[in-house]
């Protein structure tokens, strides 16, 4: 049995359950047919968009050949065509079958944020501040009300690399659940298997520049990412190949917990590339 967030919608209950409905939460129209193969592809994204938002949403699909004058009403002339209402009014469209991220996108600019959202934008924020204990305290928070919450885990496994509880992060990422943020987390892995085998002992130190290298790991464990990061670079510049690409994988990961908006983030990937190209 469907969640009342996904009905479906025919020309007796529209009024109601689209008008009426939109007026409190937004409402997501799919129009579709049986025989539009687009559709079909495009029905369990919005699907599995609207079971993640979990009623912030409401998706309703409209069979254009049983209920036509739906259709008629509002302009559709081909399908897939989904339209947004929110007060009893269209204030969205698309048109044809879309990916994933456009989907979410055009969502997203018609559904207030969560609480939940809210506080999942600030934990990312002290994050990117550096404030890394406010940052845990609030993530827990979060993980009391939403366990499996992917946002969540990987800010979490994020701030525990940098405050050097190596297995907690492993353990997220080794376990990271299915989500548009799995690439992500698998950014992060380089960094937390080879800061676990630091801290049991299993690297070993050869030469000067596998000094370097663990060095620039304890310097993560510590917090100092941009110290880490010149001291990769030192080993980079030596070695580009160094321990079959390890250490351009773990400076990717540092800049995956510096996130994408740093500053720092932009420079240190040109200065990477400079050093590789």
């Amino acid at each position: 049995m469907e969640p009342d967030y996904i009905i479906d919608i025919n020309d007796e209950n529209f009024e109601y359950e689209v008008i009426q409905y939109s007026l409190n939460t937004p409402v997501v129209l799919d129009f579709w047919a049986e025989w539009c193969k687009p559709c079909k592809t495009l029905s369990p994204l919005l699907e599995s968009l609207a079971h993640e938002a979990g009623g912030s949403f409401r998706l309703a699909k409209v069979n254009v050949d049983n209920s036509p004058n739906i259709a008629l009403r509002f302009g559709v002339r081909s399908i897939p065509t989904i339209k947004a209402f929110t007060q009893g009014e269209v204030v969205g469209e698309v048109v044809g079958l879309q990916p994933e991220p456009r989907l979410r996108e055009f969502i997203n600019r018609i559904i207030p944020p969560s609480p939940l959202t809210l506080s999942i934008e600030k934990a990312n924020g002290l994050i990117a501040m550096r404030q890394w204990d406010e940052a845990k305290e609030l993530l827990h928070k979060i993980l009391d009300q939403s366990p499996e919450n992917p946002a969540c885990l990987l800010g979490l496994a994020k701030v525990f690399l940098v405050q050097n509880e190596v297995e907690a992060a492993h353990l997220i990422l080794r376990k990271f659940p299915p989500s548009r943020l799995y690439a992500k987390a698998e950014l992060l892995m380089p960094l937390a298997e080879t800061q676990l085998r630091l801290a049991r002992g299993s690297l070993k130190i050869e030469n000067d520049l596998d000094q370097t290298f663990i060095n620039s790991l304890k310097l993560v464990s510590r917090g100092n990412l941009a110290a880490a990061l010149d001291g990769l670079l030192d080993v980079l510049r030596d070695n580009k190949t160094y321990k079959n690409g390890l250490a351009r994988q773990i400076f990717l990961s540092i800049l995956e917990v510096m996130g994408e908006d740093d500053i720092e983030t932009r420079e240190y990937r040109n200065e990477l590339a400079s050093v590789l190209f």
